[in-house]
């Protein structure tokens, strides 16, 4: 039994792990998450393209969650053959539904501009016609269910909280008589989030623990932090008269944004002025989470009284192009909100183009930008930024709000860890070994050094390194 390290190994895109039971003709191969890479385009193309194993050997495939980090490559194993089964939770399905079609159309639109605007011929990665394949390979299971997975293999979900229908998973695979557990963390989300539940580690040991790591070397501002520095940021460029611009993820940050501004307006905390949620994926992922009570945090008063926590008056959801375009020629205070989260593609870009000159205005970053993004080159305050082929001044206010941040910060993940340790010595089977995955170098070798001071065993597997389970 066997796991290799393929995608987010010392980096932070790309999630994919490969758990191999067996040997010869008997070999059973389970992938957890099949996620794409994303950051410098010609590395990231090429990175894509490469399968995680011959598609043939793929017994299974267990999906943490529906971002496109995570699941994006899941049509591309489609498109090649792939037949079998895909893991998830009930609203992880749902939300690959719509997920997985907006990458797939943003790539065909994409190799339809370079050939004809840079007479560049590029195909894309996967078709529209491949993401409808994918969601019928999906089997939506509820949280804290075993189900079997293939020959000598079961799983089960456990609460993430990261974004709706977010898991942890863990993994039991038997071999003859010997019964080994992985538990693969996913992506680990903050206790106090607004909408979707708070964490819940596994109550189970395990003997290995793949965990995420994307701020296992800092510690967030609190989360009501967040909402009060958000006033602020919404009053103060209210103000001046200024733009409000907010590059987020369609799924999860949206949702919360909208919420804690919903919050916001009914206590007189920020003005009445106009929100746009400029992304027909943002609209339609809350469709979905509208569709999945059940997941929501019942501790929360707003989730409690409000039948529509996302529909208020000053929201108004744009969904085609020419009504995204008229906010650019309308004046005065707003909030846009728009897809994507990292500032790499989607509408955001031409706010940005429009907005970033413009120093009324103010770019409000609320969640990981990872290395060689346009989110990145935001947090650093480039004097320029090159949008379209052409160099933006950035005279924008630049706001960022890690309090925003939908992954635990490093006592969250410290916490989460122990947790699990605590299950495993009540289990006797010990202190698991921890390979830290989904992270920048600093982030990783901070927490490691933390980890193995607090008693663990600790690697920082690079890709492509296989270890004995």
């Amino acid at each position: 039994m066997q796991i290799e390290f393929f995608g987010a190994a010392q980096e932070v895109t790309g999630s994919c792990h490969i758990l191999r039971v067996g040997s010869g003709s008997t070999q059973r191969t389970v992938l957890l998450d099949c996620g794409m890479f994303q950051g410098k385009r010609s590395e990231s193309r090429e990175k894509n393209k490469r399968l995680p194993v011959p598609i043939d050997d793929i017994d299974a495939v267990i999906l943490s969650h529906a971002h496109i980090d995570h699941a994006g490559r899941l049509p591309y194993l489609v498109a090649r053959g792939y037949t079998g089964t895909i893991w998830a939770t009930a609203a992880t399905r749902d939300l690959c539904a719509i997920m997985l079609a907006d990458s797939a159309h943003i790539q065909e639109k994409d190799a339809e501009y370079l050939a004809r605007h840079r007479d560049e011929i590029i195909e894309p990665l996967y078709r529209m016609e491949d993401a409808t394949r994918t969601q019928e390979r999906m089997v939506g299971m509820p949280y804290n269910k075993w189900f079997d997975v293939t020959d000598g293999v079961r799983a089960r979900f456990t609460e993430a909280g990261h974004i709706l229908g977010s898991a942890s998973v863990v993994v039991e695979v038997r071999e003859g008589e010997r019964l080994k557990r992985i538990i693969f963390s996913g992506d680990i989300g903050r206790a106090g989030l607004p909408i979707i539940r708070d964490p819940a580690p596994p109550e189970d040991g395990a003997d290995v623990i793949i965990c995420e790591s994307t701020y296992g070397n800092r510690d967030h501002e609190s989360v009501e932090g967040a909402r009060d520095q958000l006033a602020k940021v919404v009053r103060d460029t209210a103000a001046r008269g200024g733009r409000i611009l907010i590059p987020a993820f369609a799924v999860g940050r949206t949702q919360e944004l909208v919420y804690d501004l919903h919050t916001l307006r009914r206590d007189g905390k920020i003005p009445e002025i106009p929100i746009y949620i400029d992304s027909p994926l943002a609209t339609n992922a809350t469709a979905v989470f509208a569709m999945h009570p059940e997941a929501y945090d019942q501790n929360e008063e707003l989730v409690r009284r409000s039948p529509n926590l996302f529909d208020f008056p000053m929201v108004s959801f744009t969904r085609d192009v020419s009504e995204s375009k008229r906010l650019n020629s309308m004046h005065g205070p707003m909030i846009i909100i728009a897809a994507s989260g990292m500032a790499e593609s989607g509408r955001i870009l031409h706010h940005l183009h429009y907005g970033a000159s413009d120093p009324r205005n103010t770019i409000l970053i609320v969640g990981f930008q990872a290395e060689h993004t346009l989110g990145r080159r935001i947090v650093e305050q480039r004097p320029t930024l090159r949008i379209f082929g052409d160099e933006v001044p950035l005279t924008a206010e630049v706001e960022v709000l890690n309090g925003y941040s939908a992954h635990a910060d490093r006592s969250g993940l410290l916490s989460w860890l122990r947790d699990v340790r605590r299950h495993g010595e009540r289990d006797g089977r010990g202190t698991p070994t921890v390979y830290l995955v989904h992270g920048e170098h600093s982030a990783q070798e901070a927490f490691a050094t933390q980890l193995r001071g607090d008693g663990f065993r600790t690697e920082i597997p690079a890709a492509g390194t296989v270890v004995p389970v």
